[in-house]
């Protein structure tokens, strides 16, 4: 299977794409460049409706029930409310530490999880109540972050050891599912089945896997650095893929023009509804 590009402009570091039912909209975010953008499905594109500007990156963006957006800086958490407010919740990252926060997913109860990229010891924590409480403290680049459709199994990457764990949440001890041997593993997603989806970083490629992490299928996609998925549209049937222009030479982009879009897939499954974000947590 091949994915499709849906839609003309190409991003730096196009990543962590989010459905936001209630207002029938996509969200996702260009890291580098400290945008988060939404945008509408149509026909399997995606018409691209707004933006919102940060000062420095943006590793990911979150979204409550009421269209709050929580928006991952690049140390902090900022709440952005619908008259334009930002309001910084909690400093994740310490002032002077290197590297920047990277993707972040909301769990089935309601709270936020991110990590971190760039230093010497990657974390991935879950802020709640006002602040942040550590999962993991020993990455080498914190990535992907998903849940079983009970949400009883979590999922999340390491993507310098090209690492997929899984654990039971909230408190399950991590374990290895799977490890890639061409490509590195970013962002991932599941299925109602309970599938993962799972882009590769240098692959050019979505790949298919059973909750056991058996390959059951591949979407080729035309853009060497796939970043990131998530099943989007009303029946949550339409895979989207962000993709990278970061790394990619001359000769690379000549080969690969469409690099740095967004690409949807029809994959013959749904997705699970996106939780929403929950602030009294």
């Amino acid at each position: 299977m091949r994915a499709r590009p849906a839609g003309n402009q190409a991003y730096f570091l196009g990543e962590g794409p989010v459905w936001d039912a209630a207002r029938q909209r996509l969200l996702w975010v260009d890291i580098v460049a400290g945008d988060v953008h939404e945008g509408r499905l149509e026909d399997d594109r995606v018409r691209h409706t707004g933006s919102w500007s940060f000062a420095d990156s943006v590793g990911a963006v979150a979204v409550a029930e009421t269209g709050e957006l929580l928006v991952a800086e690049r140390a902090t958490l900022t709440r952005l409310d619908l008259d334009g407010t930002r309001t910084r919740l909690a400093r994740v990252l310490p002032d002077g530490r290197a590297g920047r926060l990277n993707d972040g997913a909301v769990d089935p109860a309601g709270r936020f999880l991110v990590g971190s990229l760039g230093g010497d010891r990657e974390i991935l924590v879950r802020y709640e109540d006002g602040g942040c409480t550590t999962i993991d403290d020993d990455l080498t680049l914190s990535n992907g972050l998903a849940w079983s459709p009970d949400g009883t199994r979590f999922y999340s990457v390491d993507t310098n050891t090209r690492t997929v764990f899984v654990r039971n949440y909230p408190s399950g001890t991590r374990e290895a599912l799977f490890r890639l041997a061409d490509g590195h593993p970013d962002g991932l997603c599941v299925d109602a089945a309970g599938d993962l989806w799972l882009a590769v970083w240098g692959g050019g490629r979505v790949e298919h896997r059973s909750p056991a992490g058996e390959l059951l299928g591949v979407i080729e996609v035309d853009a060497p650095h796939t970043s990131s998925v998530a099943f989007a549209g009303p029946a949550l049937d339409v895979l989207v893929i962000t993709t990278a222009t970061q790394d990619l030479s001359a000769g690379d982009l000549a080969a690969h023009p469409d690099s740095g879009r967004l690409f949807t897939a029809r994959v013959g499954v749904a997705g699970l509804p996106t939780p929403y974000w929950n602030p009294a947590l």
